[in-house]
């Protein structure tokens, strides 16, 4: 029986292939573009995935829902749900649309201002407000919720 080659490759029955034997030279002289062209659909996956997962922290955050809540819901677990709002875990379709049910938006909104976005980070008066909007929406009595809504218009027009 013929000893098999495995010496660097780990394959059997095949000898180990050189680079340069094995591949065009317009090939090679590709690579590099094809890299370019991928750390640049990387990078701008990476910055759609952190754009939802915004919307999504922002929402929930409107809604009065704690990151747990918001897992529970969905059925996953915290872990999940704040990897989801850190961009860091891509959302399937499927997941999206229902976080989409859960938070009572259309899948549409996770997308809004996607294309106007700089990249730039929310400011005190944009965390503020949806502070506020989280506090609000926790107020349990409807009589001190439009009271402070007409508060708020009159302070408004001052």
């Amino acid at each position: 029986m013929k000893q098999q080659n495995t010496k660097s490759t780990g394959r059997v029955g095949r000898p180990p292939r050189s680079d340069a034997s094995n591949r065009s030279k317009a090939a090679d002289a590709a690579l590099p573009f094809r890299a370019a062209a991928s750390r640049r659909t990387t990078s701008r996956t990476q910055d759609i995935d952190r754009h939802v997962g915004a919307r999504v922290r922002e929402r929930r955050i409107m809604l009065g829902l704690t990151q747990q809540q918001l897992a529970d819901l969905i059925g996953v677990t915290y872990q999940q749900a704040h990897k989801y709002e850190r961009g860091i875990n891509r959302v399937s379709a499927g997941r999206l649309y229902e976080i989409a049910q859960v938070l009572s938006v259309p899948v549409s909104y996770f997308f809004d201002g996607l294309q106007a976005e700089n990249s730039r980070p929310v400011s005190p008066r944009e965390r503020m407000c949806l502070e506020l909007a989280r506090n609000f929406a926790q107020i349990p009595n409807e009589r001190h919720q439009e009271a402070l809504s007409q508060l708020a218009r009159v302070l408004a027009t001052d």
